[in-house]
């Protein structure tokens, strides 16, 4: 094992800005470190060139380069659930082949920081789904959480169907997506008695992305531990 699956509690909790931060945090611990995200929907162009935002943060955090297609197998432009993208662009989302890229990449660094889109059900297809590609990928899990009204069942909810699904969660974050929140080390506490894995992070509130504030949030010596 030498990665980890990051997967979040909805989308746009963060999943991103932690998986890039702990790309860097291992960086700076003289690792080998590259970015996956499997299926991205949402892109730009830019010089002629489809960008989609998340990739390339993943990829400016990373210090091993690789070829987009496998950092990115799928990139769709719509903005939207991505076994919609994939049905509007004619295409399957094949669970093999992003297996095959991911060991790839495996094979040249010694971290892989791999990305799931949006909650861990999201639709990948008919019948599969973001869990179905964490089991075939075969990597712990590190669940990050929005802490935000609501954010208790979503957290507890995923980690049971993380259990169901035979998968190992590794560790969670706790990201404060908003800074309003009361009651905040409450349900911080609610969460770490209830959640079966060690808490890697607290992360303040950042108004803007900020992974070497984000790698910062992370102990290194339980960075090492989680490695084995």
């Amino acid at each position: 094992m030498n990665g980890f699956f990051i997967v979040g509690t909805d989308t746009h909790v963060g999943k991103t800005w932690v998986a890039a931060g702990l790309l860097r945090a291992y960086a700076a611990l003289g690792l080998r470190v590259i970015g996956m995200k499997p299926v991205a929907a949402g892109a730009v162009l830019q010089d002629g060139v489809w960008v989609n935002e998340d990739v390339a943060l993943l990829t400016a955090a990373s210090t091993v380069r690789a070829p987009a297609a496998s950092i990115n197998p799928y990139l769709f432009r719509e903005a939207i659930a991505p076994h919609l993208a994939a049905m509007h662009k004619g295409v399957r989302i094949e669970i093999p082949r992003i297996r095959a890229a991911c060991e790839s990449l495996m094979a040249d660094a010694d971290v892989v920081v791999v990305e799931g889109v949006g909650g861990l059900l999201v639709p990948l297809s008919a019948r599969q789904d973001a869990a179905d590609l964490a089991v075939a990928l075969a990597l712990p899990l590190i669940l990050v959480v929005g802490m935000r009204l609501g954010c208790l069942s979503h957290a507890l909810l995923t980690t049971e169907v993380i259990a169901v699904r035979g998968l190992k969660l590794a560790g969670w974050v706790a990201n404060r997506i908003d800074p309003e929140m009361h009651a905040y080390e409450e349900n911080l506490d609610a969460l770490a008695s209830r959640i079966p894995a060690p808490l890697l992070a607290s992360v303040p509130f950042l108004p803007a992305c900020d992974t070497e504030r984000m790698a910062a949030t992370f102990v290194p010596r339980r960075l090492v531990g989680l490695l084995g």
